[in-house]
């Protein structure tokens, strides 16, 4: 059964629509368009918040997630990808999955230095880590804070293995650290992409860099020697899932030699969120994109169960498979496996002379 959702005007740069309810809280505010000149909301602006946590690695025992540890520069994304699985993780900060989640940001300023403790301590054993395994590590915040890129110099002083994952260009700031890790065989790179128009993209995405700007990215990394791959995800039914053979032919012909896919999943208020953007961006279509998601859950818009949550079921998802599989084949892509990364070359203590890192 669909959930209902508001028509809502969307905001210029955001990707949702509105504010559905925190679950955990009790009270709900609703605010009354009338009460604008116009009827016009104003637009959220971005705040940031301090997170003066003292870890810094999230661990997950889920089985379909390749990595048990994740770092997590800033919680929230700037980025606004209306169909992220990852909003409702702001409802335990008291936000909401909607717009505070793409604009009220909590940063993480001591990142570096508790990642440093960590590598440090006896306890840890070295294994890859992903950066980020939940908000983009690449968010417009890190141009100015750069977080990531501290946290990649420690990932390099202690030489422990990390993969990333990004929908920003920014990344090609950090080739430099990136080329010394990948020399030790201590970085693989994923840069996703979901559409290759722009027009679609700044709907979906408003804030990620355009699909050139993508692709220039993952050329300009393969360039330097940095391992890099394609994510086709998230893959949504009945609006993206054609541009499939596409994407991995332009990932391919930029340079990448691997390439992942995910079908669109939709936890909680993200159903609300997704379905309330699709009928206004697309109000033609919105009911086929709809059903169309609904035929790979079982006749639901989302699936938590794992094995199926990130790949569906049913014909309809089998085909979205059997495509990635067939452009895979086609392009030259996943010949090998991916990058299996090194822990030979960890060392727990930092050389004299680095402190510096930390100034």
């Amino acid at each position: 059964m669909q959930p209902s959702s508001p028509q809502i005007a969307p905001h210029k740069g955001r990707g949702a629509t509105f504010n559905p309810p925190n679950r955990f809280e009790p009270l709900e505010l609703e605010i009354d368009p009338e009460a604008f000149e116009d009827g016009e909301l104003p637009g959220p602006k971005t705040q940031y918040f301090i997170d003066s946590t003292r870890s810094i690695l999230s661990k997950n025992d889920s089985p379909d997630i390749p990595f048990t540890y994740g770092l997590n520069p800033y919680r929230g994304c700037e980025h606004g990808c209306v169909y992220c699985y990852a909003r409702p993780t702001h409802e335990y900060l008291g936000f909401s999955a909607g717009l505070d989640f793409e604009s009220k940001i909590i940063v993480k300023p001591f990142a570096p230095e508790l990642l440093a403790q960590t590598f440090r301590s006896a306890r840890w054993q070295p294994q890859v880590i992903s950066l980020s395994g939940n908000t983009d590590c690449y968010q417009p915040a890190e141009r100015v804070l750069k977080l990531t890129r501290r946290c990649l110099e420690v990932f390099l002083l202690h030489r422990n293995p990390i993969g990333m994952i990004t929908k920003s260009a920014l990344i090609t700031r950090d080739i430099d650290i990136l080329q010394e890790l990948a020399a030790m065989n201590l970085v693989s790179t994923c840069v996703s992409i979901t559409t290759l128009r722009s027009d679609l993209a700044s709907k979906m995405e408003p804030r990620a860099s355009v699909p050139e700007k993508r692709l220039e990215a993952i050329a300009k990394l393969a360039a330097a020697g940095v391992p890099v791959g394609v994510n086709v995800a998230p893959i949504i039914p009945g609006l993206n899932d054609h541009e499939i053979p596409a994407i991995i032919r332009a990932a391919a012909e930029a340079g990448a030699t691997h390439a992942g896919h995910i079908l669109m999943r939709l936890p909680h208020s993200v159903k609300d969120l997704f379905c309330a953007w699709v009928k206004q961006h697309f109000p033609e279509r919105a009911t086929k994109v709809i059903h169309a998601i609904m035929d790979t859950r079982n006749g639901h818009l989302s699936d938590p169960r794992f094995g199926s949550r990130m790949s569906g079921e049913g014909n309809r998802a089998e085909a979205i498979h059997r495509l990635h599989r067939i452009a895979c084949e086609k392009y030259g892509m996943n010949k090998n496996e991916w990058p299996q990364l090194s822990t030979a070359h960890f060392r727990r203590h930092a050389r004299q002379g680095q402190g510096e890192l930390f100034g």
